[in-house]
């Protein structure tokens, strides 16, 4: 991967509408983590194949971007 940031909530709440949130020490299984990596189509393709064995459907969101370099 070219660039990967995670990003970790600090409450959250899923289909059951319970709210879950984290203490200040707290390391809750049950808080919302964000991925956000990019790469080259081809390989940005074969990670979300390999995600979408791993996790229920709708869990994955993604847009094209583009890469100034220079």
């Amino acid at each position: 991967m070219r660039g990967v940031t995670v990003f970790r909530g600090i409450s959250g709440f899923g289909r059951s509408g319970v709210v879950h949130s984290a203490a200040l020490l707290d390391l809750s299984l049950d808080l919302p983590v964000v991925i956000e990596f990019f790469d080259t189509p081809d390989k940005v393709r074969r990670i979300q194949s390999h995600l979408k064995e791993l996790l229920p459907p709708g869990h994955v969101v993604s847009w094209p971007a583009q890469v100034n370099e220079g």
